[in-house]
């Protein structure tokens, strides 16, 4: 907490002395500038072989654990379809929340100018040629021209290829992979040891060439983002009530302790004490509680993919980039897809990891994410306060289809 807050107080301290300097010292603007760049491409190297690790030690831990029963497989599969489902969400409610409540012309205009160097990540081919586009002929090829999804199709094939091979042939390349990711971590971590200069840096910048529109676009950015994530936590509600059979109220007085510690920690780990409590007091039974919510907290992030499809979204309004269907269905499935695989990384590294190739596969600049990490300290309680409840609504949904309750 203490590094996020540094890095929102040189944010804000960065975006006050650049409105204060203005135009007055172009100099230092352009040495800010430089230097901003060069801590995002630190962060932007790292992007490509972390998801490739991520996906597919993800892949083999989730096929590992499918091997453990019917239960663990009907988990499984019930939270890949929440997790399609929650991007799908948020394809079309930011849309919709930034049509009803945009960005004022002047602040976006603003913004657009101060990140004048910001450039698409590449151009979204029509429908057929970006099916063809999906199986590649070359993965590393792609992989240098940041191809994110045909990448990722790729990484899948070579995944799920790999859990057919004997324990003794596996297990090696899953802790090479394994070893892979977590270099890249330690790297990403690194890099983030600057991301107070970095960030400064860039808010200089910003606050210079947009003047105080800065401030207002980060608000309205936090709104229509925490907008988004709330929707997954009624959506908790709803799963809970139908699938469940436990009333609003109910579910509510049973999870406002875990609630609680996911508002004060951001930790849906933390939570797990007080989830196991909570929804056995619905009435689920230790059999399924005790292996849902563990599967839970290690491969599910409900509000994953809607809420890092509503930053990609909104990057895209703010630097004017239009999407067209077939930008938002390979944003959609590049959300679902890495989600999982970075539940278990730090809330800044997840940001990162997991938005990243969403605009790579939307063609949306990606330069406007080093400010929007600053601030990710306030949709991050959302996103926890979300997890940890659709986590308990699940786990109240399974237990009643497997008639274990109290």
């Amino acid at each position: 907490m203490l590094k996020t807050l540094l890095v929102l107080g040189a944010l804000i301290i960065g975006i006050a002395l650049g409105i204060a300097i203005g135009n007055g010292a172009p100099g230092a603007i352009e040495v800010a500038d430089l230097i901003g760049s060069l801590w995002l491409r630190g962060l932007q190297m790292t992007v490509v072989p972390l998801v490739v690790a991520l996906l597919i030690t993800g892949i083999l831990r989730t096929a590992q654990m499918a091997t453990a029963g019917r239960l663990t497989v009907r988990t499984i599969t019930t939270m890949i379809v929440l997790l399609w489902l929650s991007a799908a969400m948020a394809t079309l409610v930011t849309p919709a929340l930034l049509g009803t409540f945009p960005l004022p012309e002047a602040a976006r205009a603003a913004l657009q100018g101060a990140l004048a160097n910001a450039e698409p990540t590449g151009e979204v081919p029509p429908f057929t040629d970006f099916l063809r586009a999906l199986i590649p002929t070359n993965p590393i090829a792609a992989a240098a021209n940041d191809a994110i999804l045909p990448l990722i199709v790729f990484t899948l094939a070579f995944a799920f290829a790999l859990t057919r091979l004997p324990e003794d042939e596996r297990r090696p390349m899953q802790g090479f992979f394994g070893a892979i990711g977590d270099a890249m971590i330690i790297l990403i971590g690194w890099v983030l040891t600057l991301a107070p200069i970095g960030v400064f840096a860039l808010g200089l910048v910003v606050g210079s060439r947009a003047g105080g529109a800065a401030f207002g676009a980060l608000g309205h950015y936090v709104l229509t983002v925490v907008a988004v994530g709330s929707v997954v936590w009624i959506t908790a509600f709803v799963i809970a009530a139908v699938g469940g059979r436990i009333g609003p109220l109910a579910f509510l007085r049973a999870s406002i302790p875990a609630q609680a510690v996911a508002i004060s920690t951001q930790s849906s780990l933390a939570s797990l004490p007080a989830m196991l409590t909570g929804v056995r007091n619905l009435g689920a039974g230790e059999r399924t509680s005790d292996v849902v919510l563990p599967i839970a907290v290690a491969l599910f992030r409900a509000t994953g993919p809607a809420m890092n499809m509503a930053v990609a979204i909104y990057v895209a309004h703010l630097m004017g980039v239009e999407l067209g269907p077939v930008a938002l269905l390979a944003g959609l499935a590049a959300a679902a897809i890495t989600t999982m695989g970075s539940v278990s990384l730090p809330g800044s590294i997840s940001f990162i990891g997991s938005i990243t190739p969403i605009c790579f596969a939307m063609g949306v600049p990606i330069e406007p994410l080093a400010l929007l990490l600053a601030i990710e300290v306030f949709p991050d309680i959302m996103r926890t306060l979300g997890n940890v409840t659709m986590d308990m609504a699940v786990t109240t949904t399974i237990a009643r289809a497997e008639g274990d309750t109290q």
